[in-house]
């Protein structure tokens, strides 16, 4: 740091230039106004049914759709085969002359637009069968919905047409504003591998797992914003559903537990005494899941399939969707958790292929979510909450139940990052009950508005179920990779869900990166905890947009968000604040011993020299040491001594200062003034830490409106008590600056890449996780599976 010394009187002219520097005109290097502007007409101009304040309007309105549906399970051929009847209700100011039905099983059409559009390539160094055999198209079932019969309610067929994953329904006579139509559907479809959102997984031992979703032609949404949402499903836009109540009668192999959205209205019917017994202990114990379907059962009915077919009977109200869960492997489990004083079911179904973890955490997992997030948006309203096992990894959320991955090995080791990984897909699942399931945003449009509030809510819970829980998404240190990839592999938050690349990182990982950076630096805990309640409140059970959330944002904590929307949500610039130079000053106390001790410090520095030190040795005698005649006054003059008129001198600079100006000159204060660079375009509060020369630190903190009139390069003085040894940007990790390396004064040195020499690896043996290397060792077992 480069230290330059004040006298007073340069100090007090000193401060007006700090103002006229934050006063200058904008030039064509930096758009801090742009920045700072509010996004206007970026959002759509409120009106009766969306205020200005991002709450519902008084004319706010929504549709709804009930349905009554009758479905079966082939197990044989792995197919599904329903009919519905359904209702829907016209609460828009609007004459409906026709309604859009979402027929989203046609995405694994051959012809479908999905289908049509992946792009990709043979891979030269193999393929398995399966992908030549998908790629050739040689698939030996087709897949798709056949719909059988569309027909109204007095048994009168319908005109249709059938848009790849959309099926316009022609009324008779237009729909009007409040009245409602029913018709009825037949339909069936051959069930897909699971693909990750739905499907079967078929085991070695003879049996499927189903795991069942967008499995009945459903309502597309119609609203205020869209008029009809009928976006193509291409797979990675997800769903938009409208509200209604469900009673869904399910007929499965006699032997297969099933689980679903909703309650079962006849478990007297198809369960056993036994397995009603532990249901209603199950319902009786908050503190651990209960078994209702053992291992050792679920093991027996997959050895033993059973003949014959029963009905399970669900009934679900106020919900967007219906899934189902079904399989003669499962193993059941249940407890009862309360919510802020409504007691909720909490179920798992797994087979033994999940075991030991399923057993020991799904459930209680599935508990302590509903509790987190009712926390902070509003209480779980539903009577039950489900986790299922699908698969080794990914999950899928429906209303009350979801589809989780996590497998431990055959022998029932498993790794810290499977276990954590398992515990974190659960929360995130269970935890979409929340957003969108009850706040209903529009998922084939933006992604971002459950996935990214949702993960940002399950790093949240994950901080709460263990200390030191190893979250991958919601610091802002773990999106810096993200940010700094190249801008052409980026697109906005604010991007349509099927045109998002790196779908992950953008659509999860930046959008809780954000929150979290509003919740810890920007607003601050409470004002950011009490407006995202507020948006939860506001928009549960409707069906809210971006700009709703950014308006209630504001609105509920009164800070100005428009540029931190801008930079995070529309913008793919990173964040890199460069702590380019600090310049140190000093008053000026004019006391003369001070100032004389100071110059005689610095000459005698300048004085150590290499050519002096080799003098002392090499000039044995100069010619004044050799001849004392030689001397003279300034032989023995001392320059930094203090006069009797240097002290006069000081005392008469001293009597002409003011109280004020005495203390301020005696204080010792020293001022720094530090050049920030904004080089990576979206303005950041500036955190900035520094070290003293007794070890000490202190943390300053400016928001993001310091770059308000230059957001390229700033100034800013800070005053101190103490000499400042190092000066550090965002010492906590607190905005994604992509760059640290400049973020110190003076420089910290880089710290090296490690390398490593290695051999190569022979037979490509997987290594072992740390339990099955604790059990090599003798020291502990763990259960396996039968």
């Amino acid at each position: 740091m480069r230290r330059l010394i004040l006298a007073i009187g340069t100090f007090c002219a000193f401060w007006p230039s700090v103002y006229a520097q934050r006063g200058n005109l904008p030039s064509a290097e930096f758009n801090a106004n742009t920045r700072f502007e509010q996004l206007g007409t970026a959002l759509p101009t409120p009106n009766s049914t969306r205020s200005a304040s991002g709450a519902p309007g008084k004319e706010y309105w929504q549709q709804r759709a009930d349905y009554d549906i009758k479905v079966e399970l082939d197990d044989a051929n792995q197919r599904i085969i329903g009919s519905e009847t359904v209702t829907y209700f016209n609460h828009s100011p609007d004459d409906l002359p026709y309604l859009w039905i979402q027929l989203d099983q046609n995405l694994f059409k051959k012809d479908a637009i999905g289908a049509t559009t992946q792009l990709g390539g043979v891979n030269p160094q193999g393929m398995s069968a399966a992908q030549l055999t998908k790629l050739a198209g040689g698939n030996a079932k087709e897949y798709g919905y056949n719909i059988l019969s569309v027909k109204d309610a007095k048994g009168n067929p319908l005109h249709t047409v059938t848009n790849h994953t959309m099926m316009r329904v022609d009324l008779p006579t237009p729909l009007k504003p409040n009245q409602s139509v029913s018709f009825s559907v037949e339909w069936n479809y051959n069930i897909t591998e699971y693909y990750g959102r739905s499907g079967y997984e078929f085991f070695k031992d003879g049996n499927y797992n189903y795991f069942i979703a967008h499995w009945f032609p459903r309502m597309a949404v119609y609203d205020d914003v869209n008029g009809w949402q009928h976006k193509q499903f291409l797979g990675q836009g997800e769903f938009t559903v409208p509200f209604g109540n469900y009673k869904v009668a399910i007929t499965a192999p006699n032997d297969h537990i099933v689980g679903a959205t909703g309650e079962c209205q006849n478990y007297s019917q198809v369960l056993s005494k036994t397995q009603m017994d532990r249901l209603n202990k199950a319902k009786k114990n908050f503190k651990e899941p209960t078994l209702i379907v053992t291992q050792d059962e679920a093991v027996a009915a997959e050895k033993n399939k059973a003949t014959g077919k029963k009905t399970w009977v669900f009934k679900a109200d106020n919900v967007r969707d219906f899934a189902f869960t079904s399989s003669r492997k499962f193993i059941w489990d249940a407890m009862m958790t309360n919510v802020q004083g409504k007691d909720i079911l909490c179920m798992s179904y797994f087979s033994k292929e999940g075991n030991p973890l399923w057993e020991k955490y799904s459930t209680q997992v599935v508990a302590h979510t509903l509790k987190s997030y009712s926390a902070r948006t509003i209480p779980y309203p539903y009577p039950v909450a489900i986790s299922c096992h699908a698969t080794p990894g990914g999950g899928m959320e429906y209303p009350m139940i979801s589809f989780n991955g996590g497998r431990p090995e055959s022998d029932g080791t498993y790794s810290e990052s499977v276990k954590y990984g398992m515990i974190g897909v659960i929360i995130h699942e269970v935890g979409h009950n929340f957003f969108p399931m009850i706040v209903n945003s529009d998922e084939r449009q933006w992604s971002w508005m459950d996935e990214g509030l949702n993960t940002f809510c399950q790093y949240l819970a994950e901080q709460e179920w263990d200390r030191n829980y190893p979250s991958r998404r919601g610091e802002p240190q773990y999106i810096v990779d993200y940010m700094k990839s190249a801008p052409n592999t980026q697109v906005p938050i604010m991007a349509s869900s099927d045109n998002i690349m790196q779908f992950g990182p953008n659509a999860y990982a930046k959008p809780a990166t954000a929150l979290n950076i509003l919740r810890e630096t920007v607003m601050g805990r409470e004002l950011f905890d009490y407006a995202f309640q507020e948006y939860a409140r506001r928009w549960a059970f409707k069906h809210p947009t971006p700009a709703d959330f950014f308006r209630t944002m504001e609105d509920a904590s009164g800070v100005d968000l428009d540029w931190f929307w801008k930079g995070w949500f529309y913008g793919v610039e990173p964040v890199d604040q460069d702590l380019a130079e600090v310049e140190w000053f000093a008053i000026d106390a004019m006391d003369p011993a001070i100032a004389k001790a100071a110059q005689k410090a610095v000459d005698e520095k300048k004085r150590q020299t290499m050519a002096v030190e080799r003098n002392k040795k090499d000039i044995k005698q100069t010619v004044v040491e050799a001849n004392p005649a030689m001397n003279d006054f300034y032989n023995s003059y001392d320059r930094y001594a203090v006069t009797e008129a240097d002290k006069k001198k000081y005392a008469e600079y001293l009597a002409t200062l003011t109280e004020d100006e005495r203390k301020l000159l005696q204080s010792g204060k020293n001022f720094y003034t530090l050049n920030l660079k904004n080089k990576g375009g979206v303005p950041m509060p500036v955190i900035l830490q520094a070290k003293y020369e007794d070890g000490t630190t202190e943390v300053f903190r400016f928001p993001a409106e310091i770059w308000r009139m230059n957001d390229v390069s700033i100034k800013k003085i800070i005053p101190t008590d103490k000499k400042v040894t190092q000066w550090t940007l965002d010492p906590f990790q607190e905005i994604a600056d992509i760059d640290t390396e400049n973020n110190s004064y003076p420089r910290q040195a880089a710290q090296p890449t490690r390398f490593q020499m290695f051999k190569q690896r022979q037979g490509g043996q997987q290594p072992q996780n740390p339990m099955q290397q604790q059990r090599q060792g003798g020291s502990g077992a763990v259960g396996g599976r039968n």
